[in-house]
């Protein structure tokens, strides 16, 4: 149930009302059912300046219903920073998935940032799209600054879908100190396999002149410089178009005896497998922000 507060503007109404005729004749009755009631917005859609890009993007922040509640006002909140995928932008999530309900089941704030066909990553020719400093640092540092976050690797996660999924692991496997947690989603982790898809080029230039380039900016290529500690979670559908990369990066993760949580379950490239996977993710990270408050709390 959602917690409710009165409109300041009519409960001051009625006071004037009340106070103004309390001499005259007796307290008139208020009907409770004629006092407009309203819940506080859970979802905040934000300009977040990236001072590297020199221009905003836009973002939603779904906070948890605790947020308002007057007697956790003290309380900080875990983070997810959820990814969309290549054609997407930060309206996807929200609109396609219950994220005011995952956020309050969860007691978990979730950001939801515009990717805008970048792949998540800082392009060496393209200044207008430095994202992974956009996702790992400025957005981060913007949420911690606005929001009642904890300000941990521990407490903060990030996954995605698709170019998401990828961008989730490259920001999430190359900044360990930002983020304890990271996932995919039918993530896209191996873009050499796919030289002529997805504006990638516009991002890194062309494949066939440049790829070392695209190899450097794989997910896939990342995996001898992992360490373990970080909570990690892969899942990709039997039909899959990225089937077969995923598949290769658990092989890769495997060999280097890296601990992770690998899923393949029958599905495909849809937004019905993502919105369920969700679930998963979200059950995953929540384990990992109780092992992470509960050190924060040995270390107190």
């Amino acid at each position: 149930m959602k917690r409710i507060l009165i409109r300041p503007t009519l409960s001051l109404l009625m006071l004037l009302l009340v106070c103004g005729t309390a001499c005259a004749q007796p307290r008139p009755q208020v009907d409770e059912s004629d006092v407009e009631l309203m819940a506080p917005p859970q979802a905040d859609t934000v300009q977040v300046m990236s001072a590297k890009m020199g221009r905003a993007i836009t973002t939603v922040v779904i906070v948890p219903e605790q947020y308002y509640d007057p007697d956790l006002q003290e309380e900080l909140f875990p983070v997810l920073y959820l990814l969309h995928g290549a054609w997407g932008q930060y309206n996807n999530w929200p609109t396609k998935a219950d994220l005011d309900d995952l956020a309050s089941n969860y007691s978990m704030i979730i950001v939801c940032p515009d990717g805008q066909d970048s792949w998540y990553f800082d392009s060496p020719i393209d200044p207008k799209f430095q994202f992974e400093t956009f996702i790992s640092k400025e957005l981060v540092d913007y949420v911690d600054h606005h929001y009642r976050s904890f300000r941990s690797k521990d407490m903060r996660a990030i996954t995605g879908l698709s170019m998401g999924g990828h961008g989730a692991l490259w920001n999430g496997l190359r900044h360990p100190d930002v983020f304890g947690s990271v996932g995919s989603m039918s993530g896209g982790v191996d873009i050499t396999k796919f030289p002529d898809k997805w504006k990638i080029d516009k991002r890194l230039g062309p494949w066939a002149s440049n790829q070392q380039r695209w190899a450097d900016h794989s997910v896939i290529n990342l995996v001898d410089r992992i360490k373990p500690g970080q909570h990690i979670i892969i899942d990709d559908g039997y039909d899959d178009i990225f089937y077969e990369v995923n598949l290769r990066l658990h092989e890769a993760l495997m060999k280097k005896k890296i601990p992770h949580d690998f899923i393949v379950r029958p599905g495909d490239h849809t937004w019905d497998y993502w919105v369920n996977s969700l679930d998963y993710h979200v059950l995953f990270f929540s384990k990992a922000f109780e092992e992470g408050a509960e050190r924060m709390m040995e270390e107190n």
